[in-house]
């Protein structure tokens, strides 16, 4: 036994220094790149995700007859809200980043008028409650001026998951609707799949 064990405690003293020269020449290298330019480590949801379904969805939105029906009837951009978009997805996702690129392309359009969401008008209209006491009244915004959304958009992310020999196919299905605040009628409502396939290496996921 302590033959055995003289033996190996060289060897293994050997392993420790290689394993620690190893670990020693690992870096770590940081760069900046293009921030339009897709980096897809994993399978997971990502930016580039959120930025191509909003556009997509938002074009799609804008070519349903609602948007003529509205300018026919009221002779003026319809004002659209954009509410909560929930994640039901397997993984965490940041619907804020989301919804912001939904307003970007609703903006970008030109086609409709955007009010805020009901946390920032709170915000809004304390400032405008501060104003009535402290400001001049002609630089003081008014109450009661609000535009009012004529139509919501919301909706929802789901996901799901096929693992099978060493293959991941991981599938995101995002629903939104457009409901007219009037008359609670569904406007438009559209899809939109992303399919993403991530292999095994010999490390695993």
């Amino acid at each position: 036994m302590m033959t055995t064990l003289t033996t190996l405690l060289p060897r293994l003293g050997l392993l420790a220094l290689l394993f620690a020269g190893l670990s020693a020449c690992s870096t770590v290298s940081v760069s900046r790149v293009d921030s339009s330019q897709e980096i897809a480590l994993t399978d997971k949801w990502n930016d580039k995700d959120s930025q191509l379904t909003a556009e997509a969805m938002i074009e799609d939105m804008l070519t349903f007859p609602w948007i003529a029906e509205h300018m026919r009837k009221k002779d003026r951009r319809p004002t659209v809200i954009i509410q909560r978009v929930r994640n039901k997805s397997h993984e965490h996702i940041a619907t804020d980043t989301f919804t912001n690129d939904l307003k970007r392309a609703l903006l970008r359009s030109g086609k409709v008028d955007f009010v805020a969401d009901s946390e920032i008008r709170k915000d809004i209209r304390a400032e405008r409650a501060d104003q009535e006491l402290n400001a001049s009244s002609d630089t003081q915004a008014q109450m009661g001026e609000e535009t009012g959304a004529d139509y919501a958009l919301s909706g929802t992310i789901n996901s799901t998951l096929d693992e099978l020999d060493g293959k991941r196919v991981t599938a995101y299905q995002i629903d939104l609707r457009l409901i007219d605040m009037s008359t609670n009628r569904e406007a438009w409502n559209g899809q939109k799949k992303i399919k993403k396939l991530q292999e095994r290496s010999k490390f695993g996921f």
